[in-house]
């Protein structure tokens, strides 16, 4: 009971530090709205679309689903909020009545509204798929006119005719490296790695403040043994760890819809990597005399490891020697295991291979770390 209520004090510690409102809270969504906005647009441009169902609409969509990421949504105004944040990069609207319009020979029109940063190839795409589908209707209305004749009948007629063309086949290769991931997704599991981490080994500067100020002298000289106090300052790094990546995942998902999968197969994973940083945390915290040195060797190192792991560039983007060197690190193997979830439709037991990894790590860091503090403490 000692060691969670030790580790509940340093939690607490955290999250009243004003100076963690930004680094804690604010910058883990910033940088994943950024990742997501330059580099996330997946295999292709990301659209919503709004539309009544109708016969035609569909056969329009499917002309375009080769060459666009489509989400459906409700009504013109999602359409618009969506494309406004940046979680599609265009949006198409059909208005209602709109398969009924083109079979009677009416003009419709179709709105299309796209961010100005995205290049605009989109357009003719939609211009193509819809001229194709229509092309029919729009000849039956021709000779309609011409002739007098009612629309359906000309339809009728038309209907049957096939002219010349040109056939287009369309052949995919190779491996897709991303196939189900949205946006947002590969960002978020890469800043949520390199956070958690980050966050947990920067509270060995707070395990040198205790030491410094005399907490744990303190507590030592209450009844309470040198394991409990190396188990809770042990504890109060998970915590903070674990908060930090429950944190990133829960707003991640309301704000951004990233889709974490099963929401077993990532607590599976998070843990272990949040005890992996605790150990770290722990271990660093031994090595250093003064808080300001630990805190930017803490900085430091989680950068570095966060690159080398997959954290910045996904690991699909290494070559194959440097992907074997990054899972040297414990990132690079909790980045597969949320890419198990995320977009490659693993399971919880695809993940527990890298779940066991992580536990291998968390469990040598953390016994190497209590050596090292029981040796300083008593110091």
């Amino acid at each position: 009971m000692k060691v969670v209520q030790i580790g509940l004090v340093g939690l607490r510690r955290m999250l009243r530090d004003r100076s963690n409102i930004f680094f804690v809270f604010i910058f883990p969504l910033v940088i994943i709205l950024l990742v997501g906005a330059q580099f996330g647009s997946g295999s292709g441009p990301s659209v919503v679309v709004s539309h009544d169902g109708g016969p035609l609409v569909e056969a329009i969509v499917e002309r375009m689903a080769d060459s666009v990421v489509f989400r459906e949504v409700e009504s013109e105004s999602e359409v618009v909020d969506a494309v406004e944040r940046g979680a599609a990069s265009a949006g198409i609207v059909f208005p209602d009545g709109f398969d009924d319009a083109i079979s009677e020979g009416r003009a419709s029109q179709i709105g299309f509204v796209r961010r100005p940063d995205e290049p605009g190839a989109l357009q003719p795409i939609l211009e193509a798929a819809v001229a194709e589908v229509t092309a029919d209707h729009r000849v039956a209305a021709i000779v309609a006119r011409s002739t007098g004749a009612e629309f359906t009948e000309a339809l009728e007629d038309v209907a049957p005719v096939r002219a010349a063309g040109v056939e287009v086949q369309t052949e995919r290769v190779g491996e897709e490296l991303f196939p189900d991931a949205g946006q947002f997704d590969v960002g978020a599991a890469g800043m949520l790695v390199m956070f958690v981490f980050l966050t947990a080994l920067t509270g060995s500067a707070v395990l040198i403040q205790n030491r410094q100020l005399g907490i744990t002298h303190r507590m030592l000289s209450t009844p309470t043994p040198t394991a409990t106090v190396i188990a809770g300052e042990g504890m109060a790094r998970f915590l903070v760890g674990l908060f930090q990546g429950v944190y990133i995942v829960v707003f991640s998902l309301i704000l951004f819809r990233v889709d974490w999968g099963d929401p077993l197969g990532w607590i599976l994973v998070l843990v272990p990597l949040a005890a992996v940083g605790a150990g770290a945390a722990m271990l660093l915290g031994t090595l250093f005399r003064n808080p300001e040195q630990a805190a930017g060797i803490s900085v430091i190192s989680s950068i570095g490891l966060a690159a080398l792991g997959g954290c910045m560039l996904p690991l699909e983007l290494f070559s194959p020697g440097l992907r074997t060197i990054a899972h040297v690190t414990p990132h690079a193997w909790a980045l597969d295991g949320f890419a198990d979830l995320t977009y490659r439709g693993g399971s919880v037991a695809d993940v527990l291979p890298e779940v066991g990894v992580l536990c291998l790590y968390a469990g040598g860091l953390i016994l190497l770390a209590s050596w090292r503090l029981r040796a300083v403490i008593r110091a």
